[in-house]
């Protein structure tokens, strides 16, 4: 086993769970086997409760990861190995003693800037505020085509499943959950920024854009009523120990149908206005 000295660490910046503030922390990390993704365990050492920060992760699945000189974004997901987790030194971690619940882990996957539409296209150049806009839609098409895929697999499993072993798990697992939690997050996010910065600032310089933007401004009443919905789906997962998976990817069908109906308008409304604007804004000129 490697020593305390040797252990690996990073930093690890989650949002309170109450506060809604950022902490950062210090921990120690393995690697994922299948994918080598950091992999940090939720223990205060003596196993008499959870670190504060787990709590976090697991209401704010979104973080920022430091690492190795690096600073990423990630998505925190709970794990549950099938074998021993491997350190970064390669040798196997330890086991709890007999008797005893292992401390629950939490998988850091990375998010990628630039996720194209499977097209195989090498990522744009974001220097316009329009090249920005879509590079956060193409991360949220990416996002909602992914809970999609994984909501079908997951009914898939129960469907298929026959004979005696055990079933998948009837809710909706918590790879989904967290994945669902920081899409929402971040669709929120977005929407939010644009109704407090973004609109109002075009609608003063683009007076003919104003009856587009008050649509976009209702359309995304539209989209969080919705995400609201999905959010309340997972609350009641949480509260009673199981989900509805059939209804959750109906309702994911809704979100699919309005949120691509009003990315696709805001693109076509906007994006030739946005492209005048370089990316990052220039520093203020100096007096």
């Amino acid at each position: 086993m490697p020593t305390p000295m040797s252990t690996p660490r990073l930093q690890l910046t989650t949002t309170g769970a109450r506060s809604g503030q950022e902490h950062t922390v210090t921990l120690g990390f393995r690697r994922r086997p299948d994918d080598g993704a950091p992999l940090i365990v939720a223990s205060d050492g003596d196993r008499s409760r959870l670190p504060d920060w787990y709590g976090d992760v697991l209401a704010h699945p979104m973080v920022r990861v430091q690492l190795d000189g690096e600073t990423f974004a990630a998505i925190a997901v709970p794990y549950a190995p099938a074998a021993p987790v491997e350190s970064a030194a390669g040798e196997s971690s330890d086991q709890p003693a007999a008797g005893e619940s292992p401390d629950p882990a939490v998988a850091l996957k990375r998010i990628e800037p630039q996720e194209n539409e499977g097209d195989g296209a090498p990522p744009q150049r974001i220097d316009t505020l329009a090249a920005k806009l879509l590079e956060v839609h193409t991360w949220l098409r990416a996002q909602l085509r992914h809970l999609r895929t994984e909501a079908d697999a997951h009914l898939a499993a129960l469907a298929d499943h026959q004979g005696s072993g055990e079933p998948p798990a009837p809710g909706l697992g918590m790879q989904i959950r967290q994945h669902c939690l920081a899409f929402c997050d971040s669709l929120a996010f977005h929407h939010s920024s644009e109704d407090a910065h973004l609109f109002p600032a075009m609608a003063d310089h683009h007076p003919h854009l104003r009856e587009a933007l008050d649509r976009l401004r209702e359309e995304h009443l539209t989209v969080a009523r919705l995400k609201d919905g999905l959010l309340a789906l997972l609350a009641d997962a949480g509260r009673s120990g199981s989900a509805q998976p059939q209804r959750f990817r109906a309702e994911l069908d809704r979100m699919n149908s309005e949120l691509l109906a009003h990315l696709d308008y805001e693109e076509e409304s906007l994006l030739p206005a946005l492209a005048e604007i370089p990316w990052p804004p220039a520093p203020p000129a100096a007096e």
